[in-house]
């Protein structure tokens, strides 16, 4: 089995910071892509920052300059560092993955989600 965790969403008021973490477990033979999708009420589910399978990094143009994505890829983590919040950020945020199991198949996960509220 894989799973993602997540963790580090919260309330924070507008012009914060949260940085958030995902944590992927299991076993793992590799982790071709990774990064973070946000759902806000009443609104598809949308890409926010990721990181591709060449490693190279994708960001939704609403973040751009404030939010960046970083990984560990020896704890198979990636981060969300959030800066300069906005209330229209808030949303649940998800962490998304394309993991190649040890039985070599391969299949995207999501995590269960984290709740980031941002107060004017």
């Amino acid at each position: 089995q894989v799973q993602l965790v997540e963790s580090g969403g919260g309330l924070v008021q507008a012009g914060g910071s949260l940085r958030l973490s995902c944590a992927a477990s299991g076993r793992i033979f590799r982790i071709n892509a990774m990064g973070w999708y946000r759902q806000a009420p009443g609104k598809e589910r949308e890409l926010v920052a990721t990181f591709t399978s060449g490693g190279s990094t994708n960001y939704a143009d609403s973040v751009k300059g404030r939010f960046t994505i970083s990984r560990d890829n020896a704890e198979n983590t990636v981060y969300l560092q959030m800066n300069s919040l906005k209330p229209e950020d808030t949303a649940i945020y998800y962490c998304n993955a394309d993991i190649t199991r040890m039985t070599m198949t391969t299949y995207r996960y999501w995590g269960q989600g984290t709740q980031v509220t941002v107060s004017s």
